[in-house]
């Protein structure tokens, strides 16, 4: 089970911490709970007590989830995925200590504003890729060597890797692609210039591809 140590947060808390938490809310005035959860960050992250930390922004295609461990960015999320199911699966594969922790994903906030801005091409943050392995892994691995503005097919993506009958397994690697945006897995398109899937659904994939004008 996932083990949180934010004292205003109910994901995922038993009915006692849920008293908890409305004790605290009821005590303790915004500054000092977010007083409080600073320094839960900082302790957690000097005592080597924090597996995954995550928090939220908002984007022109919705709120996003992001989450990192100390290797790097692990995990972007569309609100449309169940952000608390997100949350769980990685509990469960990374580890159980989860706390919101924005300011360790500052770095990632910036350069994804910076991106629906038009004002960056290309993303420069520490990866982890934990989450990819395999031929899917093979595929994430590639896909940011298409370019911004840029679009490939998934048969040539499978091409390109060396195995061109890989078509429908580089769409499932797209599909389950667990850094979306990041690496753009958006700019993979069908052979007939069709949109095809979209793990953030297809108006996220328009408004990607309109945003960097993709041809």
């Amino acid at each position: 089970m996932m083990t949180t140590t934010d004292p205003t947060s109910d994901t995922q808390e038993t009915g006692h911490q849920h008293s908890d938490s409305d004790l605290l809310h009821r005590l303790a005035t915004p500054t000092e709970l977010a007083g409080l959860h600073r320094l839960l960050e900082i302790r957690a992250e000097q005592e080597g007590l924090l597996d995954v930390a995550y928090r939220t922004v908002d984007s022109p295609v919705g709120a996003l989830l992001l989450a990192a461990t100390g290797t790097g960015l692990v995990r972007v999320a569309y609100e449309r995925e169940d952000f608390d199911a997100v949350l769980e699966t990685l509990a469960a594969r990374l580890g159980p200590r989860v706390l919101r922790a924005p300011r360790r994903l500052d770095g990632a906030a910036v350069q994804l504003e910076e991106y629906f801005a038009g004002a960056r091409t290309r993303f420069d943050l520490p990866l982890d890729r934990t989450l990819s392995n395999g031929f899917r892994g093979q595929v994430h691995a590639y896909l940011p060597q298409i370019g911004y503005g840029s679009t490939q097919s998934y048969r040539e993506v499978a091409a390109h890797l060396g195995n061109p009958r890989a078509v429908r397994a580089v769409g499932s690697a797209c599909a389950t692609n667990p850094l979306p945006i990041v690496v753009p897995c958006h700019r993979v398109l069908r052979s007939d210039g069709g949109l095809g899937g979209y793990l953030g659904g297809t108006q996220a994939k328009t408004t990607l591809l309109g945003l960097e004008h993709a041809a």
